[in-house]
């Protein structure tokens, strides 16, 4: 019975004493490094999530941001692609031949000191694509907009930001029905 008594008492020392080590100290606390302009300057990685109406993509894309422009060299187009071109086959057909498409988003940026983020006010261009479709090609002008500001936040150096596809012109004539391409960036980190 003693043997019981002395290994239960064991058994709530050892408990407590790895209680105690494991316990974290309070010293734990972010420590902020002061952002600057030329931080937002670098390669990431991101991920994308397209959608339009009831239908949601995700992928993970690359892009590039220096001297205030963000590069995309592989822009997703293939929503784009099959609201000017209804048959599936002949969409994808497109989408391959149109390989990769560069597009250039600039910004401007202006440093939030009190929330250790660099906002950015972007001023999105319109993006043309030539699709070929049946031996012609449709001339394409998609007009891209920003809602609101994105960010490129100093806690874990990520960048954040959304672009909408709101409008499609084909051969001059805007595109009806057509539902709103979305494209949000809820993290990108950089590389």
């Amino acid at each position: 019975m003693k043997k019981l008594t002395v290994l239960k008492s064991l058994m709530i020392a050892i408990i407590a004493f790895l209680g105690f080590s494991l316990t974290s100290c309070n010293d734990d606390k972010y420590e902020l490094i002061p952002l600057t302009l030329s931080d937002v300057n670098g390669s990431y990685r991101a991920r994308l999530v397209t959608s339009q109406g009831g239908n949601f993509n995700e992928k993970i894309i690359e892009f590039k941001a220096k001297d205030s422009i963000i590069t995309f060299n592989d822009f997703p187009v293939n929503e784009i692609v099959k609201s000017v071109v209804k048959d599936p086959v002949k969409a994808n057909a497109a989408i391959a031949s149109l390989g990769k498409i560069e597009y250039k988003l600039n910004y401007t940026s202006k440093l939030n000191t009190e929330q250790n983020v660099v906002e950015l006010t972007f001023d999105a261009k319109v993006l043309n694509l030539q699709i070929p479709v049946d031996g012609t090609v449709k001339n394409t002008v998609i007009r891209l907009v920003t809602k609101q500001k994105g960010f490129f936040v100093g806690y874990d150096w990520s960048m954040r930001f959304a672009l909408e596809a709101d409008k499609i012109m084909v051969d001059g004539v805007e595109l009806t029905p057509y539902e709103v391409i979305k494209y949000e960036i809820p993290i990108s980190i950089k590389n």
